[in-house]
């Protein structure tokens, strides 16, 4: 399967210009029906506002934006337009406008708009989904802080350590990384921690 990005997760950005007021956020969707329900949620939540604009882009193929009431083109469209620039994907974002009274003009809504998208996104951050590997290795004790280190310098990530006669950390990592971390702990330990692999996952880094 093929790394793609993802937001990192759900966030929210503000942004104030002539007095309107743009409230962005961005959340994980992977479902159409996860994204409706959450900007239902958003509309209800933000039901005083003027306009509550959103777009949604799906790994599996859908994507949909919405102006709600603004001037077609000035709002959706710029906003989904932010998450296809970054490649970024399974991410509903919601734009609520609370309106100061003064007119920003087609260029003005296309800027705040992307804008108020861009901050949000900022805000969530973005992760990369690509295969990792779940594995154990034991280690004595004298050997352990460098094992750490070793599975850290490969963008590993360790997840449990359990203290016996000798420690069985439990970490992942990126499936490219296996053979360079598995030579490096071979060369710290003279051959004698070989890591065992538990299974193969998809996720965020």
């Amino acid at each position: 399967m093929e790394d793609y990005l993802v937001p990192g997760g759900q966030a929210q950005a503000e942004y104030i210009e002539k007095k309107s007021r743009f409230i962005g956020q961005v959340f994980p969707v992977t479902t159409e029906q996860e994204a409706k329900a959450i900007l239902e949620r958003v509309r209800r939540q933000h039901y005083d506002a003027r306009h509550n604009c959103w777009c949604y882009i799906l790994k599996s193929g859908q994507k949909r934006y919405s102006d709600d009431g603004e001037p077609q083109g000035t709002a959706g469209q710029p906003m989904l337009n932010v998450f296809e620039r970054e490649h970024v994907v399974d991410v509903l974002c919601v734009v609520t406008r609370y309106f100061g009274g003064i007119l920003l003009g087609a260029g003005g809504l296309c800027r705040a708009y992307t804008k108020a998208a861009k901050d949000a996104l900022d805000a969530a951050g973005i992760c990369k989904m690509q295969p990792w590997l779940r594995q154990t290795v034991s280690a004595p004790y004298a050997l352990f802080e460098r094992v750490k280190l070793l599975i850290a310098a490969q963008a590993g990530v360790l997840e449990d350590a359990q203290y016996g006669a000798e420690i069985l950390a439990t970490y992942r990592i990126p499936a490219g990384a296996d053979e360079a971390l598995r030579t490096a702990l071979r060369e710290a330990s003279s051959g004698t921690i070989t890591p065992q692999l538990l299974e193969e996952i998809f996720c965020a880094g």
